[in-house]
């Protein structure tokens, strides 16, 4: 018998490489260093996918097949310049209460488990991990992958899947990132190392300080102390940025100063902050306009009388809105509505905008029914699927009529998607929007629509999120609340999210040390 005899008929492809980030905490800037290196490296010339073994987060987002993944990670794979999918992010966790949370398994609903329940999972969900991104290495020259939290924590490491377990599993190397923002920056990665095995210690092949202010030369003494203490080169230190424009994934981003225009503001738009808020970055776009000044409310007395109040999505609706009521939010908003205020409620919003909401199953709460805000005469059921759809639709000429919300926007684009297990249905309202086609499900007459608006205009739901995405759409809202107002809008811009990858790439590439990047890869980029 030959060799060849012994070949595989079929072998394996060889896997791709891989680089992943950690952090010392949450929120010190992982998923936006990913982006940035997923831009930098399909800058170069290699083929990127993102990875993340486990998300926690409400903000998600919905691939072409209609899987719910991690928002961070469909941003990361915009960077990368590829489409999103499930395996980029085969667990997303979405909480639903302090100790309860609905387990999204490679895009699909697997169950609701509390936190103790959860780890009996853990053996099935690394599972799928492992399969997740051993499929990414095949496909892809590069595979960033995104820690969760700390890699330190001492009462989760036996159990976590998400990182040192993954890098292990990988034979990733790891940058460790610290945010000096928030101070201790050197105790935290000194720490966070000190905390690790041996074997996890030696996958840290590199440190990062993120979200630094002033001359990185009053750094030098430290960094050098860093480099001779640890053993490990600090691989960069990258500025704090406030220009480039990168969703965010944490809700704990709502807390901080919100992104402003330059101009003055002439339009008030309030956002109601409810506990679980969903998909929060939908509205990132009316931020960044000109003339409009967007911010989070939590309290009733706090609303007053803004120009435009949105509901936005929730993952325990009727929880939301009972907490709603208790924070003086509900009639606060009526209050503001009938005093001439636009409302527009989106997903969960949308749901509590109508006059009843019913959860007879427990779909999402132990709480049967509930009244909502009565602005649209429309009666929600919770069902047990849930329905995620990429949607493409365009805004009907009859709900685009002199006075209304959406006046002069009518045939404008829609393009988003749909997260959501109720269904919606009532009399007496404009649908907004002509759906024309929803990924993974067909197009009916009794489909093909979305949202409502109600007669006078002023009140408006729809289950699509990303709609202040879409920029026809955007301005024609905002030019009419200023029509009402009587005051003039500043001209609005369009932000380009691919000329901002290439920005934050820019950024990043200038902080880094980019030939130990490239070593951790084995990677000779062409000259």
């Amino acid at each position: 018998m030959s060799s060849s005899d012994n070949t595989p008929a079929n072998p394996s492809p060889p896997l791709g490489r891989v680089l992943m980030v950690q952090g010392t905490a949450s929120h010190v800037g992982k998923s936006v260093l990913v982006s940035a290196l997923c831009r930098m490296l399909r800058q170069d010339g290699l083929r990127v996918a993102p990875f993340k073994a486990q998300n926690m987060s409400n903000n998600s987002y919905v691939t072409p097949d209609g899987g719910e993944i991690g928002r961070a990670q469909a941003v990361q794979a915009e960077a990368a310049g590829v489409a999103a999918r499930v395996e980029m992010n085969p667990v997303l966790l979405k909480p639903e209460a302090d100790s309860h949370a609905q387990v999204v398994l490679m895009g699909r609903p697997l169950t609701s488990a509390r936190a103790r329940d959860y780890f009996d999972l853990k053996a099935t969900l690394w599972a799928s991990v492992a399969a997740s991104l051993d499929a990414l290495r095949r496909q892809f020259d590069v595979v960033v992958i995104e820690g969760a939290g700390s890699p330190a924590e001492i009462n989760l490491k036996a159990t976590e899947i998400v990182n040192m377990r993954v890098a292990l599993y990988a034979g990733a190397p790891v940058l460790l990132c610290g945010d000096i923002d928030r101070g201790g920056v050197f105790a935290a990665l000194v720490g966070t190392l000190q905390l690790l095995d041996d074997a996890e210690r030696n996958a840290v092949k590199g440190l990062l300080i993120n979200k630094f202010r002033g001359d990185v030369s009053l750094l030098t003494d430290g960094l050098t102390w860093l480099e001779d203490y640890t053993g490990k080169p600090v691989v960069g230190v990258v500025h704090h940025f406030r220009d480039i424009h990168i969703p965010e994934e944490d809700s704990v981003a709502l807390d901080l100063t919100p992104p402003r225009s330059a101009a003055p503001a002439v339009l008030d738009v309030a956002v109601v902050q409810v506990p679980h808020i969903s998909n929060f970055d939908d509205f990132d776009p009316l931020a960044r306009e000109p003339g409009v000044a967007l911010r989070y409310v939590q309290h009733g007395d706090r609303l007053g009388r803004p120009d435009l109040v949105i509901v936005p999505g929730s993952k325990t609706t009727i929880p939301d809105l009972l907490w709603m009521e208790r924070q003086g939010l509900s009639p606060a908003v009526i209050a503001a509505f009938d005093h001439g205020a636009a409302v527009i409620g989106i997903c969960g919003g949308y749901q509590m905008l109508g006059k009843t909401l019913l959860d007879p199953d427990g779909v999402e709460s132990a709480v049967g029914a509930a009244d909502g805000l009565g602005l649209l005469p429309l009666v929600t059921t919770f069902a047990g699927t849930k329905e995620t759809h990429r949607v493409q639709a365009t805004v009907r000429a009859e709900a685009a009529g002199p006075g209304g919300l959406l006046s002069g926007a009518a045939g404008e684009p829609v393009v988003g998607y749909e997260i959501h297990m109720g269904r919606t249905a009532g009399e007496g309202v404009i649908p907004p929007f002509a759906v024309f086609d929803r990924a993974d499900a067909p197009v009916t007459p009794e489909t093909g629509w979305d949202g409502a608006l109600e007669t006078t205009g002023r009140a408006m739901g729809t289950y699509i999120h990303g709609l202040f995405h879409n920029a026809g759409v955007r301005r024609a809202l905002l030019q009419e609340l200023a029509r009402r107002k009587g005051v003039t809008l500043p001209a609005g811009v369009n932000v380009s999210r691919d000329r901002e990858y290439d920005r934050l790439a820019d950024w990043v590439r200038s902080s880094l040390r980019m030939e130990l990047v490239y070593d951790m890869i084995d990677f000779s980029p062409a000259l």
